[in-house]
């Protein structure tokens, strides 16, 4: 039996905003693909291991996310409810969405289409990461590099990002305006959405909410 009705309705929220916001970050990274103008990072490399298996994006967005879970048992990570369901949901959102939203080609439809996906995905980040239930397992990645080298987040983001890039663009990833924009927009976006859908947080300890919180890994200072 629960604590309290006002408990109840905090993990409800909280557990409501998780899956909302990863459904749009899966939709929102399905816009960017269809824009054409450039990926972010990680969707640079998904498209590029696209491109060589012949798996849908969704589907490598998935292995890749189960892959990058696994560094995370040297480095010590504990997953919460929303690191494994990061892994899923995106992908199949992403899958789900492209379906559905054709690729644009006019210049005049894709700029409108790469900024939803961006500002998209900002809403996004700041739903799932303001539920508080683990970070993704790239950003885990990011932060457990950071706790096991002494290194800055920044840098370690920065030397991971890079090397994805370089790897999906090899491979037939899309780069372009879209990845910088991307780029220099989403750590504001999604700190000012990190605020709007903050929950405040429970007196007590929750047993399905991993131990720290990504927003170092996500947000640029």
């Amino acid at each position: 039996m629960s604590d309290s009705p006002t408990q109840d309705g905090r993990l409800t929220r909280r557990l409501i905003q998780l899956y909302v916001g990863l459904v749009l970050y899966g939709a929102s990274s399905a816009l960017l693909v269809q824009a054409g103008l450039g990926l972010e990072p990680w969707g640079v490399l998904h498209q590029g291991l696209a491109e060589l298996t012949g798996l849908t994006i969704g589907v490598v967005s998935i292995v890749v996310g189960a892959a990058v879970l696994l560094l995370w048992i040297p480095l010590r990570q504990r997953p919460g409810l929303g690191t494994v369901s990061n892994v899923f949901v995106v992908g199949l959102a992403m899958d789900g969405t492209l379906a559905f939203v054709p690729e644009a080609h006019a210049l005049a439809v894709q700029v409108p289409v790469l900024l939803a996906g961006i500002v998209l995905n900002g809403v996004a980040t700041g739903l799932y990461i303001a539920a508080r239930f683990g970070p993704g397992p790239r950003d885990g990645l990011m932060t457990g590099l950071h706790r096991r080298t002494g290194r800055s987040i920044r840098l370690m983001r920065t030397a991971v990002e890079v090397a994805v890039v370089v790897t999906g663009f090899a491979l037939g990833g899309t780069i372009g305006a879209g990845t910088l924009l991307y780029a220099v927009g989403i750590g504001p976006l999604a700190q000012l959405f990190l605020r709007v859908f903050a929950v405040p947080a429970a007196p007590a300890r929750s047993t399905v909410v991993a131990t720290g919180t990504p927003q170092g890994a996500i947000l640029r200072p």
